[in-house]
């Protein structure tokens, strides 16, 4: 009972971009979940002539192979998502915890984990992923772990901010004078009172994530097994005389709009928890 009260507190407190961001983010989490059997409908078939447009069996047409491009889109949503939910781990929770640890430890310590962060800041993104996703492989593990490791020290330098405020509140210095350690501290008092932000700075991340996994794919380094959308835009950008013919309509337009529909959902949901997160931002 108190579980169902709290999700419709949760729901009542969203705006109406949230809760638009919300339904969106649930139907592509259904449609990743449920691909198989939603790819497999009475009157829907997975392959037929190459290039048809948009109709029945085929409700957003085929590409050039004659693949069922609802079916791609579908199973591309669990790449999409798989990226940005194990990006979202790996780098925000992960660098989450290394901007804690180093706030509230301090001296050394502090000054080694700052010094990797302005490197890994230094460092030009995107250049660097296509030479290591080149270099190591484009499966979708090495992606979400060479996407995890360019972005963690975003998340871990703004809870590094957020600690260094919070470890001067009496309360936490009083349980570090009785000896409690930093293990018990980040567990029951740092992680508790960050835990909005960080899960603002995990949002974010996987938003950054799925387009730039899209843009690897749509540059040719993303994993060729997959169905990612990136792959999709790929193939069909390249496929010659797209825009003097009418295939872009459905070939092209479908996964953009896929794509797109997911990051501005994750965007919109993230400035709506930030808004409750931090009132002096509600507009």
């Amino acid at each position: 009972m108190k579980s169902l009260k709290k999700l419709i507190f949760f729901w009542k407190a969203r705006s109406v971009s949230g809760k638009m961001a919300i339904i969106v983010l649930v139907l592509l989490i259904t449609t990743a979940i449920f691909a198989p059997v939603l790819t497999n409908l009475p009157h829907q078939r997975s392959s037929g002539p190459a290039l048809e447009p948009p109709g029945r069996p085929h409700i957003m047409g085929t590409d050039q192979l004659g693949i069922d491009i609802w079916s791609m889109i579908a199973y591309g949503a669990r790449v999409s998502l798989a990226v940005g939910l194990g990006t979202s781990l790996l780098a925000g929770f992960g660098g989450g915890m290394v901007g804690m640890l180093s706030g509230w430890k301090g001296g050394r310590t502090d000054k080694l984990i700052q010094r990797l962060i302005d490197i890994m800041l230094a460092l030009p993104e995107l250049p660097a992923m296509i030479v290591i996703a080149a270099f190591f492989g484009s499966s979708l593990s090495n992606i979400i772990i060479v996407l995890a490791l360019f972005s963690w020290s975003r998340p871990a330098r703004i809870l590094r901010s957020a600690t260094l405020s919070l470890k001067e509140q009496p309360y936490i210095k009083m349980a570090a004078h009785y000896g409690a350690g930093t293990g018990y501290i980040i567990r029951k008092h740092l992680i508790p009172e960050l835990f909005p932000l960080l899960i603002i700075n995990m949002i974010r991340l996987s938003s950054m994530a799925i387009v730039t996994e899209a843009s690897l794919a749509f540059i040719g380094l993303g994993d060729p097994a997959s169905r990612s959308w990136g792959l999709i835009i790929h193939h069909a950008v390249n496929f010659q005389g797209i825009f003097m013919t009418s295939f872009w309509k459905w070939w092209l337009l479908f996964p953009w709009l896929f794509l797109t529909l997911l990051v501005t959902s994750l965007a919109l949901l993230g400035r709506d928890l930030e808004s409750l997160a931090d009132p002096r931002m509600l507009r």
